[in-house]
């Protein structure tokens, strides 16, 4: 009841959620409520990986994850990721390689790399950075970030 009265006020001002999915049990409660029509698309579903009491951090969780948002949402959904502590950088290589967007900073992880403390969100940044174009994926800017979330602006 709390979940279908929080989307149904969001939803009536026009807030865009964002969807952090712990288990795979939070993805079929995200399709019970985007069934309904109470959880608007394209949902950005941020998939959380390495926390206690969530799915793990192993490239299998990931790709799990990944299998059933595909089969519970469809089309219907942005991804990203988000590999808290030493995981993040590992799983934002593997969620990027298989079209996923990333998420990185010190709220999530105090590291970045073994044994290097960054001193800056940016320094994690600039680092994902360097991952993701080594393939040749595009890294968005803050406007095309906005566009594709559907934000109101800054």
């Amino acid at each position: 009841a709390d979940i279908e009265t929080i989307l149904g006020i969001g939803n009536s001002n026009g807030t865009r959620f964002e969807f952090e999915c712990y288990d795979i049990s939070h993805l079929n409660n995200l399709a019970h409520f985007h069934g309904r029509g109470l959880a608007r698309g394209p949902l950005f579903v941020q998939s959380v990986f390495g926390l206690l009491g969530g799915i793990g951090a192993h490239p299998e969780d990931l790709m799990h994850m990944r299998r059933t948002a595909d089969r519970l949402l469809g089309d219907d959904y942005l991804w990203s990721i988000l590999g808290a502590g030493r995981n993040q950088m590992p799983l934002a290589t593997i969620g990027a390689a298989m079209g996923s967007h990333v998420r990185v900073g010190l709220e999530d992880s105090l590291w970045i790399g073994p044994g290097q403390l960054p001193k800056t969100n940016a320094e994690q940044v600039a680092r994902v950075r360097t991952i993701l174009e080594a393939p040749n994926s595009a890294v968005a800017t803050p406007d095309e970030a906005r566009e594709m979330l559907q934000l109101k602006g800054r």
